[in-house]
């Protein structure tokens, strides 16, 4: 897909709106999902995605393809979306039923009611986390990300996303962790 995606990208930049508009259609909803799961909201999601594909267009003639498609525009949704969170814009908590929309389309591995409150818990414990670390946990394993494609978007070394990911992944394990019974 990347060799296609490089060539939409040389067509759009070259004025091509059909080849535009088929690059919004491969990274909308991902850009989209990312956007939602930081903003809390659809709303603010449409209007940080919007903006984001705004400034992707006008960015375009300076993309270099030093790094995917994909982490770039991720890259710049992400600065679109610190810079709106800047702007004094805050998490509300979310619902149970916002977090039952954000189920990913297509099976679910969360069909039974037991599943869907585990991960509805740990959808709240990711919510707990320091912001870079949630940021890390939302670019890396709700958006796919490598490690060095989230470190690129979030311009820290790979070992800082790495340490955020072990961070996250320690402080959910000890909040969920089955009390231990003494054998007295």
């Amino acid at each position: 897909m990347s060799n296609q995606v490089e060539q939409l990208c040389e067509r759009a930049r070259e004025g091509d709106g059909e080849a535009a508009s088929e690059l919004v259609t491969l990274f909308y909803q991902r850009v989209f999902a990312f956007l939602r799961r930081l903003s809390g909201n659809e709303e603010d999601a449409e209007d940080l995605t919007q903006k984001t594909f705004a400034k992707v267009w006008s960015s375009l003639p300076t993309y270099s393809a030093r790094s995917s498609f994909s982490t770039w525009i991720h890259g710049i949704g992400y600065h679109v979306y610190a810079d709106w969170r800047r702007k004094g814009n805050r998490f509300d908590a979310k619902t149970d039923e916002w977090w039952e929309s954000c189920v990913a389309e297509g099976p679910s591995p969360f069909e039974d009611t037991a599943e869907r409150e585990i991960a509805n818990q740990l959808y709240a414990l990711v919510e707990q986390l320091e912001e870079s670390s949630r940021e890390t946990v939302h670019l890396h394993y709700y958006q796919g990300l490598s490690i060095s494609e989230t470190a690129e978007v979030l311009n820290v070394v790979t070992s800082t996303v790495k340490y955020r990911l072990r961070e996250a992944l320690n402080f959910m394990k000890s909040k969920t962790a089955e009390p231990k019974l003494s054998t007295n």
